[in-house]
């Protein structure tokens, strides 16, 4: 068990106390499961609104353990953040707007979340002296890379080059955080992962959509000619090293997060029919995305050398592993497409619109 920090103001140890913002999400989901299992001792808050995409049913094992508790808040609300905030050590900050399409089709909520509820959790950080804020974002902020050459990678000191209101508004976190960092002293931390994937991933995006279609004999849509290239990160991998900055890392770091798994839309639809034992004849061809980016790949050495990570879940695994999960877990996803599910979101959707 790591020992939790002194806590200035009382003088005595006690375990740590983290909020964690949207915690009923994919990645939010994952990582408190994933730190209740590990730090027993510690207790999480888990603040989230509950938008289309949070399911407070990826919590229901640990909604009993006296060391969980849920707050229904908008991190946009100052009044909701100060009642999850207050009492805790740290803040891991996932809460987002993160689907590409849906910014290309309504951007403002995407600016609305990412930039201002990120500065509204900043400005209750430094309020109540948070001793640690961690902000997760994505490999999208610094554009697109080359498809032919493979040597080429982001790094932690790679220019930003957003390319979609979705990457542009998470940029914008990045710089906010960086300032908070740098003009008030707050003590922060920011990661840029690839593209996560497994347990829990509502089924808008690649990896389930493609799972949950080919158990269902529907077709696989793939953007354009399907050769745009991302990186893949087993999402338990990506808690893991989240675990590592929380406790390791430099304040003021910024963490590269990749699973060095390269792979084009044509080559994650073949491992999923092949897993599944669906025809490859339900691979289909869409119009492709707006300013669509060809490559995203990321360099994970300065993760790797300084705090001695990297990820152990190679790209094969992690497909036998989300296709089981979802093969075993197919009342969980068959409720979420269904037209009430759909509709009740729709409708929830609606209501965020700015």
């Amino acid at each position: 068990m790591i020992s939790s920090n002194l806590n200035p103001k009382s003088q005595v140890l006690s375990p740590r106390r983290i909020l964690v913002t949207g915690g009923a999400g994919f990645i939010g989901s994952n990582f408190i499961l994933y730190m209740m299992e590990k730090y027993p001792d510690y207790e999480i808050v888990n603040l989230d609104t509950l938008t289309y995409a949070g399911n407070l049913e990826n919590l229901k094992s640990v909604e009993s353990n006296p060391n969980y508790s849920f707050v229904h808040g908008d991190i946009c609300n100052t009044d909701d953040v100060k009642k999850a905030m207050t009492d805790c050590n740290w803040v891991v900050h996932f809460a987002a707007e993160s689907h590409v399409d849906r910014s290309i089709t309504g951007p403002a909520i995407f600016v609305k979340t990412n930039v201002i509820g990120t500065q509204v959790l900043l400005d209750v950080a430094r309020e109540l002296g948070i001793e640690r804020f961690h902000h997760v974002s994505t490999d999208e902020v610094f554009g697109t890379l080359s498809l032919e050459n493979k040597s080429e990678l982001f790094t932690e000191n790679t220019p930003y080059s957003p390319r979609s209101p979705y990457s542009a508004s998470k940029a914008g976190s990045d710089h906010l955080v960086r300032a908070y960092i740098e003009t008030y002293g707050l003590k922060a931390t920011i990661s840029n992962c690839t593209n996560n994937y497994g347990p829990y991933q509502f089924p808008e995006k690649v990896f389930p959509l493609f799972i949950t279609n080919a158990m269902q004999d529907k077709p696989l849509p793939i953007y354009g000619s399907g050769k745009a290239v991302r990186d893949y990160l087993y999402v338990v991998d990506h808690c893991s090293a989240i675990d590592l900055i929380l406790h390791k890392g430099k304040i003021g770091g910024t963490y590269c997060i990749s699973g060095d798994s390269e792979k084009n839309g044509l080559e994650v639809a073949d491992a999923i029919l092949k897993a599944l034992g669906k025809p490859e004849a339900l691979k289909t061809f869409v119009e492709d995305r707006k300013g669509h980016d060809m490559r995203y790949a990321m360099d994970h050495t300065k993760i790797t050398r300084e705090l001695g990570w990297q990820p152990s879940v190679t790209f094969d695994e992690g497909i036998k592993k989300t296709v089981d999960w979802y093969l075993q877990n197919r009342s969980w996803w068959e409720r979420i497409i269904s037209k009430e599910y759909l509709d009740t979101n729709r409708a929830k959707s609606n209501k965020q619109k700015v």
